[in-house]
């Protein structure tokens, strides 16, 4: 699937449980679920993502940002095949991503993603 106009973009918000346990699976699995965008971003599918954190986490060390869910946009032929690769994840698999909370949906842009790299 590479990045042309006709494929629809979807936005993904998908917080964390919230239960003590919850960072700690997610540093478990965090280089299995970059190395995966690492694939989706070069594929073109996966367009721009990152982890939302809290307000006092900007100033934090690095051991000390405390994580609340992941922010992604998706280029894709439905939402369904978006909510199969958000399903496919490690996060999502393991506990990280809070199942009953996430959610995908359409987006209509009003700016430009950064271009696929070649």
């Amino acid at each position: 699937m590479s990045s042309t106009p006709s494929l629809s973009k979807f936005v993904v918000w998908a917080p964390d449980y919230a239960d003590e346990g919850a960072l700690q699976r997610r540093l478990a699995v965090r280089p299995a679920h970059l190395e995966n965008i690492k694939k989706l971003v070069s594929q073109g599918i996966l367009r721009l993502g990152g982890g939302f954190m809290t307000p006092e986490s900007v100033d934090a060390a690095a051991g000390d940002k405390k994580f609340l869910g992941s922010c992604i946009i998706y280029e894709g032929e439905n939402i369904d095949d978006v909510r199969k690769l958000v399903e496919e994840d490690v996060y999502y698999k393991n506990d990280v991503w809070d199942k009953e909370k996430l959610v995908v949906l359409p987006i209509a842009l009003a700016t430009a993603l950064p271009p696929v790299p070649s």
